[in-house]
């Protein structure tokens, strides 16, 4: 039976965008399946006392464009450090992802043109036509998908998501649950690769 891995992200940010592509190369390499999870993050930072970007301390705020700087060279992707429609209100592409994983439908696809319009296109996903044209150039019936986001039982899986987050001690996205072991950060995927090829037992907290 394959290894399933609870997949915590939000398409407003940039490491979830840094390590999109290569958390989808590890899963397929080792069969696992991936249980996609879209998350209001800032439901997560309220619960779990994470701070949101603007709120962080300036040393901080500095040091995470360093962060992005080393990581952009070491994944290999292009990646505007300051994109022009940044900060943006994920909410209406996040639960048209939901809506797709609803509908049976593989979200991959939208997510990784969503996370690359964000971060390397200077798409602005605050602009519903422009996230109907990612929806349709996704294989997806926009009118549909966005029907469906839009519509209570998708909100509450959405919020669901939320506090399936922290029922599993997650703060910050993107997170990876394996086993119930949680990874954080896309820096934590060859950790995560590691622990899918041995097949060892998950960590827990002592």
């Amino acid at each position: 039976m394959p290894r399933v891995i609870d997949y915590y992200f939000t398409i407003s940010s940039p490491w979830t965008y840094l390590g999109h592509d290569l958390f989808h190369a590890i899963a397929a390499k080792h069969g696992a399946v991936i249980n996609y999870k879209p998350v209001p993050l800032g439901d997560v930072f309220d619960a779990t006392g994470s701070l949101p970007l603007p709120k962080r301390p300036p040393a901080r705020q500095r040091y995470r464009f360093v962060e992005l700087q080393r990581w952009r060279e070491k994944r290999g992707l292009p990646l505007n450090l300051k994109p022009q429609h940044f900060p943006l209100d994920p909410t209406l592409i996040n639960t048209a992802l939901v809506a797709l994983i609803v509908a049976g439908r593989d979200p991959a696809v939208l997510a990784g043109a969503a996370l690359a319009g964000v971060w390397a296109q200077e798409k602005n996903l605050n602009d519903e036509a422009i996230i109907r044209t990612l929806i349709s150039k996704a294989g997806f019936n926009a009118d549909e998908v966005i029907a469906a986001a839009r519509s209570e039982a998708v909100s509450r899986i959405f919020a669901q998501n939320g506090e399936d987050a922290i029922t599993a001690d997650i703060f910050g996205a993107p997170a990876y649950v394996l086993d119930g072991e949680f990874f954080w950060g896309q820096d934590r995927l060859e950790l995560l690769d590691d622990a899918l090829a041995s097949g060892r037992a998950p960590y827990r907290p002592l």
